[in-house]
């Protein structure tokens, strides 16, 4: 029954080849899919191969144990160095992508452009428990882990996006975020069930994305903070005027702020924005909200409706970050409350705060230990553990909390640092921030944010004179702010560390708090009362 399962091939090539799909060097992207078919099949990769192709490998490469790796020019010297160690024995070929000189082949590496079979015709072939691809998570907590996914997985993922984004044929989509990343990878193949056209860079900078955008009239493209605040920050310095052929943005890997949402919506004036929530186990997104929507509202009116910290009036325990309603495919459940998932009416409004599950054909098929996908404690009959914190409100919106890894106990309450940033990054004045605990004899930890300040703005000392017109901050004038924006007095931060330098992130932009954690801990001397 093999003609009945989902293959991403089949779904996206049948539409590509209709279409006049395009990546940025011009070469039509269904004949180098096929002639790459061809060649991999007379070069011995056969069902159940596994072909890694990215430069930051070595320790997935340990992990998955592959049978070929893949380089174009860029990677060209990793690949030799890596074959010279002879560290990995799995690999049997060494493939070069392109057209390369003869010296490069004389290291034992194949062109795929020499494959005598050329483009024949090739019918889908599943791999074990229909995996498609192993896509390793951040690794913000410990060692990045490979979340086995199926064709089907990302198939639904992809219609999923299709139908609440509007992806279609006639859009033109610039590929932001690279393609090892579950974000990058569903949303391209999304693009490609579509029949759209394709823009290639080779690494993201915000210069050559306006580029790209202008010369190839980019319709749509997907985004993390960091790479917007970018784009946002190089149109005002370059004094660039709104960019009116992008219609679509997919933000995800994070929230937006009220000033960057505002900041894009001038850049990007006729563009509905939208904004993600998942991970790479679930196979990208779990749950969808407009942020911006052109021809309805005004930005900061759709942002104050819903993605706002609620007040202590309205939810006095329940408080977080709105993150939208789940996709169609996608059923949500809060651990403790058996009745609770996204189609369920009866559930919603039920005020319960616990562990953000997931069920679905959008999980992950298991994580890959050397040589199959087993299934870990994270999945019990069914339902992912996604390690978040939160809770449905009546009207089915999904609401984070943070991390339960990153959970900070202060005085027998709990604080999730997501929440607390969430406050602190409405202040004019800053610029990033990122909230830890730090050990405390009292409180077992108390509650430290580390901030990085605006340029135009100067931090104080306590005992200064403040004017309240002047572009000032210290740790009286923040807390006074989190407490006009409700936020619980547990919660606000007994201490502020000035951060000079960029924060530790992990290649998709994710903070990586436990580094900003041991260096706050190191700063510290924590006093004892024995």
């Amino acid at each position: 029954m093999a003609h009945s399962r989902g293959h991403v091939a089949s779904s996206c090539l049948r539409r590509t080849l209709s279409a006049a799909t395009i990546v940025s060097s011009g070469e039509k992207l269904a004949g180098g899919v096929r002639r790459l078919a061809a060649g991999l099949v007379e070069y011995g990769i056969g069902v159940g191969g596994v072909v890694a192709s990215f430069e930051e490998a070595r320790s997935a490469m340990e992990v998955v144990q592959p049978t070929m790796l893949a380089v174009d020019g860029s990677c060209f010297s990793w690949a030799v160095e890596l074959r010279k160690s002879n560290c990995l024995p799995s690999l049997a070929l060494y493939l070069l992508l392109g057209d390369h000189s003869p010296a490069r082949s004389s290291f034992g590496m194949h062109n795929i452009k020499s494959s005598s079979r050329g483009m024949i015709t090739l019918e889908p072939s599943w791999a074990p428990k229909d995996i498609a691809l192993i896509c390793f998570t951040s690794g913000t907590t410990g060692r990045p882990k490979g979340a086995a996914i199926s064709h089907t997985s990302l198939i639904v993922q992809s219609l999923a996006k299709i139908a609440i984004i509007g992806y279609g044929e006639d859009d033109v989509y610039l590929h932001a975020a690279p393609l090892c990343h579950i974000g990058g990878i569903s949303s391209c193949i999304a693009m490609l069930m579509v029949g759209a056209r394709h823009v290639l860079l080779p690494k993201f900078d915000a210069e050559s994305a306006f580029k790209a955008i202008k010369e190839r009239k980019v319709t749509s493209f997907i985004a993390v903070p960091a790479m917007m605040a970018d784009l946002v920050s190089y149109s005002r310095v370059s004094e660039l005027e709104g960019v009116e052929t992008v219609t679509k943005i997919l933000n995800g890997g994070g929230g937006l702020s009220e000033e960057l949402v505002e900041g894009a919506s001038r850049l990007f004036p006729r563009a509905t924005i939208c904004s993600a929530y998942g991970m790479t186990e679930a196979c990208s997104s779990l749950t969808f909200m407009t942020l911006r929507n052109p021809t309805l509202q005004k930005p900061r009116e759709l942002l104050q409706s819903k993605y706002v910290i609620r007040s202590e009036l309205h939810c006095p325990k329940q408080e977080g970050i709105c993150v939208g309603k789940a996709a169609p495919h996608v059923e949500l459940r809060i651990s403790g409350d058996q009745n609770s998932n996204s189609n369920s009416n009866s559930s919603y409004g039920s005020r319960l705060v616990g562990k953000i599950l997931t069920r679905g054909l959008h999980v992950m098929v298991g994580y890959w230990d050397r040589s199959e996908a087993i299934l870990l404690d994270s999945i019990e009959h069914g339902w992912l553990d996604t390690g978040d914190i939160g809770w449905i409100d009546g009207d089915g919106d999904l609401w984070l909390m943070g991390r339960e890894k990153g959970r900070i106990k202060s005085g027998g309450e709990n604080v999730y640092p997501e929440e607390v940033e969430a406050v602190l990054a409405q202040h004019p004045g800053i610029a990033k921030a990122v909230v830890v605990g730090a050990p405390d004899v009292r409180l077992t930890e108390k509650v430290v944010a580390c901030v990085i300040t605006k340029d135009e703005w100067s931090w104080v000392g306590r005992k200064s004179n403040h004017s309240e017109s002047g572009k000032e901050l210290s740790a009286e004038i923040l807390q006074r702010h989190c407490r006009e924006r409700n936020l619980s007095r547990f919660k606000i931060p007994k201490s502020y560390v000035v951060w000079k330098k960029p924060f530790p992130v992990t290649t998709t932009g994710k903070i990586r708090r436990e580094d900003v954690k041991r260096e706050v801990t190191s700063c510290m001397h924590v006093p004892s009362n024995l």
